[in-house]
């Protein structure tokens, strides 16, 4: 049966059903896990043409594979983009992105509040490789611009930020881009294609770690990046050979996963505005950061660009770490883990999760204080989260 896959079918449809039925097989309703590592062909000349591109088909599984490239096509269609590419892990995609489009000598333009594992790549991998990068106060829309008017490859954004959730106006961020010949790259990982499309806003490559949000379940690793055929056949390119390619039983899950993608996002973000208006009305609680909050300086720019302002919130209390170590332990409904995104809320200081690469004074100047909470939302009662926090931060002496 001939499936509608564009943008006329929401979203919640296209999520359960795009970029499966090519793959189907013996009658199957669900795409199979191909673990084959090689693909034969009797016909030499025909083996050439899938080798070099000429055909569609497998050949070597670090290259392509069937349930790979249905989860590439699923996110692909999510993202409305002209192609995909998959990677071991979400850092993978974001450090083969660079990496491939980079040399010597190139310049990159981002913002100071990017993940702490690429925020990594920034201070400490490319400066190795003599290309330089600027850093810029994330929110100062100012300053980037100026930066970008001096000159740079790439544009790196990531909006909303992991953890502090600060957001940046990508459509202005494009126009002073391509005003200066320089590409924009967004990582989409918090937001998710249910809630923005960078590419539809103007940006040339968005990224995601499929680990998060993409998957929801905390059981499989991965990344992936959507641009136009030209980019993302570089970037395919550079990883084919470099080898950080998705396992196909982890690209099973994470295709299974996107299923309830857009039932979990909406579930997620109505619980994180509950716990991000409950917290901010604590005594001990110093700060709330959640872009649905009409408080969240760029709450305008995240209601212009943004369906809906994702599940992800972070939180200081008062009392800084010694608060945290009271009151953590004692979250019932919430793993203590470095991981976001998935069905169980997820909670972690910055010290141990997003951050946990940088020392304390690169966290002091990235502005997360110790105390910094970051709360990813999952999909139980929002009645049953709060009363939850409401116990634990009871314990704060």
């Amino acid at each position: 049966m001939q499936r509608r896959q564009d943008s006329s079918v929401k979203k919640g449809t296209r999520s359960v059903w795009s970029g499966e039925k090519e793959y189907l097989v013996h009658g199957a309703t669900q795409v199979p896990v191909v673990h084959s590592v090689a693909f034969g062909y009797d016909d030499i000349d025909q083996w050439f043409e899938v080798a070099i591109g000429k055909r569609e088909g497998h050949i070597y599984g670090r290259n392509t594979n069937p349930t790979v490239q249905a989860f590439e096509d699923k996110v692909k269609d999510l993202e409305e983009a002209e192609a995909a590419t998959s990677f071991s892990t979400g850092m993978a995609a974001i450090s083969n992105a660079l990496l491939t489009i980079l040399v010597p000598g190139d310049r990159v333009v981002s913002i100071k509040d990017t993940y702490g594992g690429t925020n990594k790549i920034f201070s400490e991998f490319l400066p190795r490789l003599n290309i330089d990068v600027t850093l810029c106060e994330t929110g100062n829309h100012e300053e980037i611009e100026k930066e970008v008017r001096k000159g740079c490859k790439i544009l790196y954004l990531e909006t909303p930020t992991n953890p502090t959730v600060k957001i940046t106006d990508i459509e202005r961020m494009v126009k002073v881009a391509k005003e200066n010949g320089a590409l924009v790259f967004v990582d989409n990982t918090f937001a998710t294609p249910i809630n923005q499309n960078p590419l539809k806003l103007g940006a040339d490559l968005v990224i995601h770690s499929a680990t998060k949000f993409l998957g929801g379940h905390a059981d499989a690793l991965g990344g992936v990046a959507c641009g136009d055929e030209d980019l993302i056949h570089k970037i395919y390119h550079y990883r084919e050979i470099n080898g950080a390619s998705l396992d196909p039983m982890a690209a099973y899950l994470l295709l299974r996963g996107m299923k309830t993608l857009h039932l979990r996002i909406k579930k997620q973000e109505e619980n994180a505005l509950a716990v991000a208006k409950y917290l901010q009305s604590h005594d001990k609680v110093e700060e709330v950061f959640y872009p649905g909050l009409e408080t969240h300086p760029n709450h305008d720019i995240a209601k212009r660009q943004m369906v809906g302002f994702g599940g992800m919130l972070s939180f200081a209390v008062k009392g800084g770490l010694d608060s945290v170590r009271q009151f953590m332990p004692k979250l019932e409904f919430a793993n203590k883990a470095a991981n976001l995104g998935a069905v169980e809320t997820t909670v972690g200081p910055a010290r141990t999760t997003s951050h946990i690469e940088c020392t304390v004074e690169e966290r002091k100047a990235l502005g997360i204080p110790e105390g910094l909470v970051r709360y990813s939302a999952g999909i139980e009662e929002k009645e049953d989260l709060i009363a939850d926090l409401e116990q634990a931060l009871s314990h704060i002496k």
